[in-house]
């Protein structure tokens, strides 16, 4: 069985050159996109006040979301790693 280190690597591509019109075009996408995020994001509190949370209680949600996608991967990683069974079913250690 051959390993993936002795396979050659694949050649470099250039960058290709951009004109000035699509370089302005993809500015214009992503401030588009921007303003679609800003736009769902000014809702978000008034619809946490019709889902019954207090005016006092939005702050904490508003960091609810980050720190879910902080912390989530890593213990994601560990449950699947089967970090704390070891053995042949350990994925990460031998």
């Amino acid at each position: 069985m051959e390993s993936r280190a002795a396979t050659a690597p694949s050649p470099v591509r250039p960058k290709p050159r951009l004109a000035f019109w699509e370089i302005w075009n993809m500015s214009f996408g992503f401030l588009g996109i921007q303003f679609g995020f800003a736009l769902q994001n000014a809702n978000v509190s008034r619809i946490f006040e019709t889902l019954g949370a207090s005016v006092e209680n939005i702050p904490i949600l508003w960091i609810a979301a980050p720190a879910t996608s902080a912390t989530a991967p890593g213990i994601a990683w560990a449950a699947g790693a089967r970090s704390f069974l070891g053995g042949p079913f350990s994925r990460h250690w031998p």
